[in-house]
């Protein structure tokens, strides 16, 4: 008996307290919680709770109308063990007993350096004294796109004109896009709330590989549409829709290996729009079936210019691997203008367990490797980079942009500057905040006004530190912050990862 109950104990993650004194048995618990975690005993008109069923969302605790829950870790009954610690232990557990494959979202949780964190801002004082952003005048406008190694100028009617032929570019009025989430994956709700807010601060939206709504076109100006190896929803219109297109290579947080969004999630509205059967998987492949080297990957963002006269620019993205560098060597010279570079810290709605916190490169080292590279060929000018994959607040912005990037891409940050509480649930389709959920009785929970008001003050938030941290470095425009390593510093790193970031010790 007590084997029997140590195992159903080690599917424990979290404990629903109640103070029954205090409650009231109003459900409302109850109604709130897709897990079933709390459930109402009819036969002794009681609210109780399930703890195998909690996963932490604390929505009930949120809601409770008489502050009656807490949500708190389950203590666990696992002896310390440095090797076998007790997520390990639970997760063959699990293994055990369903024979399937662990599913999660939103991260890997892996105790590996976060290089963010170690890295530090060097301030101007006296003999180089800091600008302050109040009073003078803040470059953020970031233009992604190809640049050319010179311009020339003619004169007409006494004017000059440029004569050099720029190539097509998206105009950031901040550095920071929201990145790419499926519509399916996430729902209407959160991508209207994603491109409002993107119209509203000056920024792009990513469809992700769901393909465009049709209700989410008025905001096309401000869209950056997606072109994966599933190919869901691209069309002629599709592509015109868009200010940008993306090819997706790979995400962060799982390189190698396709997309899958199950049946469940697939309804009328997300079946039209991914132009796939309602219900059925949308399976992305790992590979496209049509890019097997470098020629066939110019192939395709030659087709997708050509198709869109070549008005707009066409990304590329992969994740950050081992040999990203040189990747993003070949993917410039194939015509690309700009490279997603996503690290292994990227969310996903799903993503197998064991390759979300094992497979990929910290975004901070890739990043720092491929910008290095690019400027030693000298093609550096011909490709803008934005850096994803774990990017939390605007200081982490401020150093990817200092170690190359032109800008960054967001997407866990903005689903928690909506309300997400990371119970990494995602592809169960019952999201308790109403984001990555398309059943309506939840999806309503996320308002699309709260949501794009949320979600602007974020970007704006961000747009004022951002200031603020370039004018304590004595620098006046984004473009002057570009792999500009010379305004970080490390902490408590190797001189070998000093070496890769390409910036000095703290002290130096």
């Amino acid at each position: 008996m007590q084997s029997s109950r140590l195992w159903t104990d080690s599917f424990i993650d979290f404990l629903v307290d109640r103070d029954q004194e205090r409650c009231i048995q109003c459900q409302v618990c109850v109604n709130q919680c897709p897990y079933g975690a709390n459930i109402y005993r009819a036969a002794a008109d009681i609210v109780d709770s399930r703890h195998e069923n909690c996963t932490g969302c604390r929505r009930c605790e949120a809601m409770c109308p008489t502050d009656c829950i807490t949500v708190r870790r389950y203590p666990g009954q696992f002896r310390e063990h440095g090797n076998w610690t007790e997520r390990q232990v639970k997760n063959l557990y699990k293994q055990a007993r369903t024979g399937g494959v662990l599913l999660s979202s939103t991260g890997a949780e892996v105790d590996l350096p976060i290089y963010f964190d170690r890295i530090v801002l060097d301030a101007c004082q006296v003999t180089n004294p800091p600008i302050d952003p109040l009073r003078e005048p803040m470059e953020l406008r970031t233009y992604i796109g190809r640049k050319p190694s010179s311009i020339s100028l003619s004169r007409e009617d006494g004017a000059l004109k440029l004569a050099t032929q720029i190539a097509p570019q998206l105009t950031c009025e901040v550095p920071v896009l929201f990145s790419a989430m499926s519509y399916g994956a996430v729902n209407y709700n959160f991508c209207e709330s994603l491109a409002r807010a993107a119209a509203a601060t000056g920024t792009y939206w990513n469809t992700g590989e769901g393909g465009l709504h049709r209700k989410l076109y008025p905001w096309q100006k401000h869209t950056i549409v997606q072109v994966a190896s599933g190919r869901f929803g691209v069309n002629k219109e599709y592509l015109d829709a868009a200010q940008a297109i993306e090819i997706k290579i790979g995400q962060g947080a799982k390189p190698g290996i396709g997309g899958h969004l199950p049946g469940e999630k697939v309804n009328e509205d997300v079946s039209e729009t991914r132009m796939i059967p309602v219900g059925t998987d949308a399976l992305s492949p790992a590979p496209h079936h049509d890019i097997y080297s470098i020629e066939d990957l110019r192939q395709l963002i030659f087709a997708l210019k050509e198709a869109t006269d070549y008005t707009k620019p066409v990304f590329v993205k992969i994740a950050a691997v081992h040999n990203s560098a040189a990747i993003a060597s070949g993917i410039t010279r194939a015509g690309a203008d700009a490279i997603v570079l996503d690290g292994f810290r990227g969310g996903s709605g799903a993503t197998p367990t064991m390759i979300r916190d094992n497979v990929g490169v910290p975004i901070e080292l890739a990043l720092a490797s491929v910008d290095d590279l690019l400027r030693a060929q000298g093609i550096r000018n011909e490709v803008s980079l934005i850096a994803g994959g774990g990017i939390r607040n605007s200081a982490d912005a401020v150093k990817a942009i200092a170690l190359g990037a032109d800008a960054v891409y967001i997407g866990t940050a903005a689903k928690i500057a909506v309300g997400c509480t990371v119970c990494q649930r995602c592809y169960t389709g019952k999201c308790p905040w109403g984001i990555t959920t398309n059943d309506p009785c939840l999806s309503k929970r996320l308002s699309i006004e709260i949501g794009t008001e949320q979600l602007a003050n974020l970007v704006e938030a961000w747009a004022h530190e951002i200031k603020e941290m370039m004018g304590l470095m004595g620098i006046n425009a984004i473009e002057s912050l570009r792999g500009n390593r010379e305004r970080l510093r490390g902490v408590g790193l190797t001189d070998r990862e000093l070496n890769i970031l390409g910036i000095k010790h703290a002290g130096e």
